[in-house]
């Protein structure tokens, strides 16, 4: 086994085969721990093979979006998802379902935002039409998922508002996302229904996190059928003004909202994890122990709460991960920010989240 850098309270990451994997870890304490996978790494088979043997549950991570999904109003590409679907039936590895709307304007795709619902009570009724029917089309064809993203990312961060779109133009905008639960109520009366979103623990996201409080008390009062608050959990990529460290964590404030969450009932799901490092040293051992430190810190809190369902990575291996290109480092080196390096060993992060499954407690 290769040397890895030894994280302190955390001991050496382990090759695969001296550990349980992440899956059973989380197993054992009445959780699921999965993956992101697209199609960049899913045609790479030592990446399946990491999938294999650390998941329990796979989530596609762009496939099921609409601007791949949905090439015109009248069409849906459904083979890139199904492909992914099958692999998981294949490995006996569950199958989670992200987004059956991501409520922005900038990921709609470009026929949609220019569409024309007409004017009036016309408008909402062909917009609710359209957006019914993707929801069930797609909940029909994927019935071995049991936990959908239904609404993604609606708060503005900015200011906390709802953000508008071309459906919530003629539906309105709590109308819109009350539709899109409802339709996946009916469509999926036994699934976890999930609004997920971005608002972090750092500092700067006290807007956000204010807003998806009143979008989550709206969803109670109104009796919209929403089980679950997904926390995507990118650390350290919300407050990049930060420099040299991980972010600004306001641990008390982050459990204030979490506490509001599920006071109101709502489980939790640890739905796109990683870590960024774009601000961190050079030096690769720094970095590794530094995001391994925050990283266990931030999952002993969140898995502290038994409403915590699910831990869910956005990527297993650094070199496919999303934020070598959204957030590249100043200096031009690869990022570490997943689980496992490039060489597709384990890293102190894994061990990281390991640790933090060990010690959570055992869900009822």
């Amino acid at each position: 086994m290769a040397a890895v850098s030894a994280v302190p309270g955390l001991g050496l990451a382990a090759d695969r085969s001296f550990s349980p994997s992440l899956a059973a870890l989380a197993r054992a304490k009445g959780l699921r721990f999965g993956s992101a996978v697209g199609m960049g790494t899913f045609n790479d088979p030592r990446y399946r093979q990491v999938l294999i043997d650390e998941c329990g549950v796979l989530v596609p991570e762009n496939e099921l979006k609409w601007y791949v999904l949905r090439p015109d109003a009248k069409t849906f590409a459904f083979g890139r998802a199904d492909r992914i679907a099958a692999f998981a039936k294949a490995h006996d590895i569950a199958l989670r379902g992200h987004t059956l709307l991501w409520h922005h304007p900038k990921w709609f795709p470009a026929w949609l935002n220019a569409y024309d619902f007409g004017q009036g009570p016309a408008a909402a009724k062909n917009a609710q039409a359209l957006l019914v029917d993707h929801i069930d089309k797609v909940v029909a064809h994927y019935p071995q998922i049991a936990s959908w993203d239904v609404v993604n990312e609606t708060i503005d961060p900015k200011d906390g508002s709802i953000r508008r779109t071309v459906f919530s133009d003629a539906m309105g905008q709590e109308q819109t996302l009350d539709v899109a639960f409802h339709a996946a109520r009916a469509a999926a009366p036994k699934a976890r229904l999930v609004y997920n979103d971005y608002m972090g623990w750092e500092a700067g996201n006290e807007a956000h996190r204010a807003g998806v409080l009143k979008l989550l008390e709206g969803f109670r009062k109104r009796g919209t059928p929403v089980d679950a608050l997904g926390v995507q959990s990118h650390l350290g990529t919300e407050d990049p003004a930060a420099p040299g460290s991980l972010g600004r964590p306001q641990e008390k404030a982050w459990r204030a909202f979490i506490d509001e969450a599920t006071g109101m009932g709502y489980d939790l799901l640890i739905t796109e994890f990683d870590v960024n490092d774009q601000n961190l040293p050079a030096d690769i051992a720094v970095r590794d122990a530094d995001t391994a430190a925050v990283a266990k810190a931030y999952l002993d809190l969140m898995l502290d709460y038994r409403q915590t369902k699910e831990v869910l990575a956005w990527g297993m291996v650094d070199k496919y991960s999303w934020l070598q290109g959204f957030t590249p480092r100043k200096d031009g080196l690869a990022m570490r920010v997943t689980l496992y390096d490039d060489a597709y060993r384990p890293k102190p992060l894994r061990e990281a989240v390991a640790a933090a499954l060990r010690s959570a407690p055992a869900r009822a």
